[in-house]
């Protein structure tokens, strides 16, 4: 990991990660793209989804691009905050040494 941590969309915890996300709902596709700085000056990573932010459809398609993106099961993927609002903190639970590199590659790091 050669970025400093402030410049990075994530901290690692015990037993955890957790993840800083600006996501965009009806984005025209499910994809990642790259690392910005949030309206609170705090670094995110950017997402978007095809689901319309109804009824948590927008929520759910962020967990399930996540969970494939990072090679694990959805249930260890969790919304821990900004339920209804674009800037969102994920909380994906287990070994941090397994999940960092893949969440390293995309995050481009």
């Amino acid at each position: 990991m050669g970025a400093p941590a402030a410049s990075l969309p994530f901290r690692v915890e015990a037993d955890a990660i957790l993840l800083h996300l600006r996501l965009t709902p009806k984005g025209g596709r499910d994809a990642f793209d790259g690392i910005a700085s949030g309206a609170d000056g705090k670094c995110v990573l950017q997402a978007r989804v095809r689901a319309v932010p109804e009824d948590g459809l927008a929520n759910a398609a962020l967990i399930s691009l996540l969970a494939k993106a990072l090679g694990v099961r959805k249930s260890v993927v969790e919304l821990v905050a900004g339920t209804a609002s674009r800037q969102k903190t994920i909380r994906i639970s287990g070994d941090p040494a397994v999940i960092l590199p893949a969440l390293e590659r995309l995050c481009d790091l």
